[in-house]
């Protein structure tokens, strides 16, 4: 290797190097669950044989990066056995002024969500929180809060919208995500 070709790649070395130092890490985070930990009875369901209080938790995320214009938050179970997952919660146009949402914000009724804010469709066939109720004796499930900065400022869809095309915008305008999973079984 000539030493001009060592001089640049250590220079590059060095400038990604400090980049990272400097760069934030995109964090949520809540007081109610823990990363690993499991759901408590307040995150579960209250019907499809599960007797749940339905209150989703307080959340909370930092380190976006520039240009986020607003967030989404979904609530989605991987294990559900309908071959597809199970959307629990899906909420967007989050401002991007917002960095929580306060516990039981997925209660439409209780106007603790965001102003602008949307929640959609779950798989429980309505919008707001639809908490943990995997079928008894199955193994845990897992429950994956993501949060994600995005650089629209609203994704142009409604109440009715499923998870599945709230995703879909999702994947084409996240600069950032962040999770936090929780398991559940009974």
């Amino acid at each position: 290797m000539t030493y001009f070709i060592k001089v640049s790649i250590l220079a590059l070395w060095g400038a990604c190097f400090i980049s990272l130092a400097h760069a934030e890490t995109f964090v949520l985070s809540s007081h109610q669950v823990k990363s690993g930990g499991r759901l408590s009875n307040k995150q579960v369901f209250k019907g499809f044989g599960c007797d749940g209080e339905n209150q989703s938790p307080s959340l909370s995320w930092q380190g976006a990066p520039a240009g986020t214009k607003s967030y989404a938050l979904t609530l989605y179970d991987p294990d559900a056995p309908t071959g597809s997952g199970w959307w629990h919660w899906v909420i967007f146009n989050i401002p991007a002024s917002t960095h929580s949402l306060e516990e039981d914000a997925g209660d439409i009724k209780s106007g603790k969500a965001p102003k602008g804010s949307i929640q959609s469709k779950t798989d429980f066939g309505e919008a707001g929180f639809g908490g943990a109720c995997p079928p008894e004796g199955d193994k845990p499930h897992h429950y994956q809060f993501k949060i994600y900065a995005l650089d629209i400022d609203q994704i142009p869809l409604t109440q009715a919208a499923s998870g599945a095309m709230v995703g879909f915008y999702l994947k084409q305008h996240a600069l950032a995500q962040a999770q936090l999973e929780a398991t559940y079984s009974r």
